[in-house]
């Protein structure tokens, strides 16, 4: 029996030209960079142009991207790492060209003859970006807004600050899934310093307004991270139009390795390492770096820059067939979930006519997500409770989520699997 996977938010396959590219740093090139010996100078430069792909994809410069060990670290290093930086704005932790001049990791690209160092963010080719108020603002906890729909480690790293006397408001999402611009604007207070807001959600599938959201907290001084990791690969994404000062990227979500993922940081911002030891990836990440999981972001970053847009629009027909076919073919009726809100290409969240376990159960050649823990909620439970679904519709809710491999095929017999198992169950 053939599997169908249907669940590509949760996690995708290495695409076969990222493990190619992997290979020869697992044995051949398996030395750190670093070293003034030439074999480490060719790993340090491959290591760049690794950053390079990475950056091309977001839209931003090399050295604005720092790699981690996926997207959760990346959030915890944006979250936990901005409070400590913007409290040490003269320690170690100054984010900015003059940091890199000094870095052991310099990307290659750079030239330190011709930097400016003391380029304002604020410059005509740059987004405009608050001034970030003096370091008395930050010696005291302030206040953090984050909306409800949010990953569990920037709930979690908004927790932890929590209990160093933090205030941490979350923004409730509208029945659409979404956290407007304005729920954002009307909590801000003179004492909030960030705002943290996904791009998009990776089980109703909503695109957040993290522009909009993004200038209302600049125009008042405050900061905005951007989870982004469940849309790269799915849809172009540009930093820098998104006004965001942080956005956390993640490998495993578009094809690239786990445990691979990066931050972009903006320019002149300045952070804190949340980890210690040998200082690498420009003070702000300790330890050997993961060479081969780096060039794998890399070659899938390289991947989905070329082909961003055209697979948004296959994979945005394949997904309004699927649904299509799920409601005409469910005599008892479904329910797409966020209809009217703008929503990732691959995205359905949708209540289905019977209890969705079973369903999984009973169609067993698919794999795709439930609801699994209600206490304490999981991810998909969190996300139904925000848009005020009911117990009884979240245990009937799925989520599906194609990836660039699936097919029309695959879609038709996960229609007729899907329909049989609530027509057998509704007996």
């Amino acid at each position: 029996m053939s599997v169908i996977y249907l669940d590509f938010n949760r996690t995708t396959p290495m695409a076969p030209s990222v493990v190619e590219a992997m290979k020869p740093y697992w044995q051949t090139h398996f030395m750190l960079p670093g070293q003034e010996h030439a074999h480490a100078q060719a790993i340090g430069e491959s290591l760049e142009h690794a950053r390079e792909g990475v950056a091309a994809l977001a839209g931003c410069e090399p050295f604005e991207i720092v790699f981690t060990g996926g997207g959760t670290e990346a959030n915890n290093l944006g979250i936990l790492g901005l409070v400590d930086g913007q409290r040490q704005r003269n320690g170690r932790a100054d984010f900015s060209q003059r940091q890199l001049q000094s870095s052991r990791l310099r990307p290659a690209s750079y030239d330190t003859q011709s930097a400016t160092p003391d380029r304002d963010a604020n410059q005509d080719d740059q987004p405009r970006h608050p001034e970030v108020g003096n370091d008395a603002n930050w010696q005291v906890p302030g206040h953090i807004l984050v909306s409800e729909l949010e990953h569990e480690s920037v709930l979690g790293a908004a927790a932890r600050l929590a209990q160093f006397g933090w205030d941490i408001e979350t923004v409730p999402a509208d029945k659409n899934g979404i956290c407007d611009a304005e729920a954002f604007e009307s909590r801000l207070r003179d004492d909030t310093r960030l705002a943290c807001l996904q791009l998009a959600n990776p089980v109703l599938g909503t695109i957040q307004p993290v522009r909009e959201t993004a200038d209302a907290c600049h125009s008042r001084g405050v900061l905005v991270h951007c989870d982004a990791t469940q849309a790269f690969g799915k849809i172009p994404v540009d930093v820098k139009a998104l006004r965001a000062d942080m956005v956390s990227i993640s490998g495993h979500k578009f094809y690239g390795p786990k445990g691979s993922g990066a931050i972009y940081v903006r320019r002149g911002l300045h952070l804190c390492p949340i980890l210690f030891g040998e200082a690498r990836e420009m003070g702000l990440r300790p330890g050997a770096e993961n060479i081969p999981a780096c060039i794998g972001l890399g070659a899938a970053a390289s991947m989905a820059a070329r082909c961003a847009s055209d697979v948004s629009d296959t994979l945005t027909d394949l997904r309004n067939y699927f649904c299509n076919g799920l409601i005409s073919s469910l005599s008892n009726g479904a329910v797409l979930l966020c209809e009217d809100a703008a929503r990732l290409p691959n995205t359905i969240a949708i209540e289905l006519p019977g209890e969705a376990r079973r369903i999984q159960r009973a169609a067993r050649q698919l794999v795709f997500a439930t609801a699994q823990s209600d206490s304490p909620p999981d991810e998909i439970t969190r996300a139904l409770r925000a848009i005020q679904r009911t117990d009884y519709q979240i245990g009937r809710t799925v989520r599906f989520s194609l990836g660039w491999t699936s097919s029309h095929d695959q879609v038709d017999r996960a229609i007729e699997l899907i329909a049989d198992a609530c027509d057998t169950l509704s007996r």
